[in-house]
């Protein structure tokens, strides 16, 4: 899972809430592997969104000749959101 990319990992979270949220009484024989997988896509997401925040600290750090106290003017949802209400996320 490790060469996924941030859409097919966030497909993995989509896919797992969808079928935690259809299921009308849980599948533990599923649960471990569901768990598993989410927890494996979080991390490409994380890890992901951490590197476009870095870049863009960077590209704008470059471009900008006086560091602003300014929050930054995109605000990037946790991954975490994904399991809440996926149509939140701006992706």
């Amino acid at each position: 899972m490790a060469s996924e990319t941030f859409k097919q990992a966030y497909g993995v979270l989509q896919q797992h809430a969808q079928t935690l949220r259809d299921q009308r009484e849980p599948n533990i024989d599923d649960l471990l592997t569901i768990v598993t997988e989410s927890v494996q896509a979080y991390k490409v997401c994380q890890e992901r969104i951490e590197a476009v925040e870095k870049a863009l600290e960077k590209a704008l750090g470059d471009t900008q000749a006086v560091p602003s106290n300014n929050p930054p003017a995109v605000k990037i949802p946790a991954p975490a959101a994904a399991l809440d209400d996926p149509d939140d996320i701006p992706f």
